[in-house]
């Protein structure tokens, strides 16, 4: 894999910060302006763990990535959703995954690390973002990698319409700021449609209290599959917290002891609900 900082070094100075113990530390740093945000997207090396950046776009912190060590996943919700990626099928199977939000390709990278040979497709609306993540910071097997530009739902319907996934993973929306089109019920049928036998979506929910989104999208789910599970830090569960909320969508009957993997996973305190236990949930 071509070296990461080699890429960054040539689109901006290194920016010195002060670490721990007062040292100074030289950090990479790159940028891209997107047109659709209208602002800029930033890598920046992470000072305190070799080989990690982290992406913000328009100042806000998006993403963390360890290029070096992909198997190693710093945000809880991105491990709460490679925690299902491990347990789908056989361990190291390669697998076909769609990913509607491409961020750094942080979960990308991790399925690619622990499932070589797997075929992965990324969906992205800002047409700068994955030319400038995979300029900077490249997969080890870009063969594997197919990239799209577009909105998440006419992709799913027109490009891959006729293509078969084991997991899809909507990483897109925050709250109900979420463009509804990507939140009804329809949309969630049409994901499944992509599935092959068994397969699973992931859907990453960010919400406050009182967790209201976070309802309507395990309601409009729950429509669709036979088997929605919720997974996130146990705080969470008592909607007075904002965070995120990681759902799980099948038509697959559940198997009772992936569910004491999932929970044994963590990260801790976590919690996974599913079936009656959701019963509180969902109910917008």
């Amino acid at each position: 894999m071509q070296e990461a900082g080699a890429a960054l070094g040539s689109c901006n100075p290194p920016l010195p910060t002060l670490g721990q113990g007062g040292w100074l530390i030289v950090v990479k740093r790159a940028s891209r302006w997107l047109s659709n945000l209208g602002a800029h997207a930033t890598l920046e090396e992470d000072a305190f763990v070799a080989g990690a950046w982290v992406l913000a776009l328009g100042g806000a912190e998006q993403s963390h990535v360890n290029v070096d060590h992909p198997g190693e996943i710093f945000y809880e919700y991105l491990r709460r959703l490679a925690n299902h990626v491990d347990e789908h099928s056989e361990p190291g199977r390669p697998l076909r995954v769609l990913h509607l939000g491409a961020g750094a390709l942080t979960l990308a990278r991790y399925v690619e690390n622990t499932r070589p040979g797997s075929v992965q497709v990324a969906v992205d609306l800002e047409r700068e973002l994955l030319d400038f993540v995979l300029d900077a910071l490249p997969m080890a097997d870009a063969g594997n990698l197919r990239t799209i530009i577009g909105d998440a739902r006419n992709v799913l319907t027109h490009e891959l319409a006729t293509e078969e996934f084991d997991i899809v993973v909507l990483d897109i929306f925050s709250g109900f700021g979420a463009p509804r089109h990507l939140t009804v019920p329809e949309f969630y049928a049409e994901m499944n449609d992509l599935l092959r036998p068994g397969g699973l979506v992931l859907v990453n929910v960010g919400d406050d209290p009182p967790f209201a989104f976070a309802d309507s999208q395990i309601e409009a789910m729950s429509q669709v599959f036979a088997t929605v599970v919720a997974s996130a830090p146990t705080e969470i569960f008592s909607r007075k917290y904002p965070g995120n909320m990681i759902l799980a969508g099948t038509q697959a009957r559940l198997d009772l002891t992936v569910v004491d993997r999932l929970r044994a996973a963590g990260p801790h305190p976590g919690t996974v609900l599913f079936g009656a236990e959701l019963d509180g949930f969902g109910k917008p």
